[in-house]
């Protein structure tokens, strides 16, 4: 019986692992999208809130000159190597991945904040990226909170 519930657990590890790789892909896309429109010099235009092009164009959105949606791609990219690598088992993969999100996530609150009381202005593809984030870290959590 012990191990059919270590085979059932292992299961479902390997399913959250699986659906943060795909998550990590959806926000991988969306910040390659981003990062490649403020490069070409192309404004995006949002389609359920108002408020891209202010974002987007305010000096938040290029710390130290770089594309914030570039930082958000190599950290997604790294989420989705690591949930990728999770899903099939292996265990210090697990690891950094939460050591990648919780840092993520942490950022998100920051820019949120930033949107909401500094700028007033918010982005779909930055709430997009937020939403991601934010599931990416409700999957990692759970899962530490079921290993201890």
């Amino acid at each position: 019986m012990a191990n059919d519930v270590g085979a059932a657990g292992r299961g479902r590890a390997t399913w959250r692992y699986t659906l943060a790789a795909v998550l990590s892909l959806i926000g991988l896309a969306d910040a390659i999208y981003l990062t490649v429109e403020h490069l070409t010099g192309r404004g995006v235009r949002c389609t359920v809130v108002a408020g891209c092009s202010e974002v987007l164009s305010s000096p938040y959105a290029t710390p130290g000159g770089v594309p914030l949606a570039a930082i958000g791609a190599a950290a997604y990219f790294s989420a989705f190597s690591c949930a990728t690598l999770a899903a099939f088992g292996y265990r210090r993969a697990q690891t950094l991945l939460a050591v990648i999100v919780v840092p993520m996530f942490i950022v998100t609150l920051g820019l949120l904040f930033i949107q909401a009381f500094v700028l007033r202005a918010f982005c779909d593809y930055c709430l997009l990226s937020a939403a991601v984030t934010l599931c990416l870290t409700v999957i990692i959590a759970t899962r530490l909170m079921q290993r201890h």
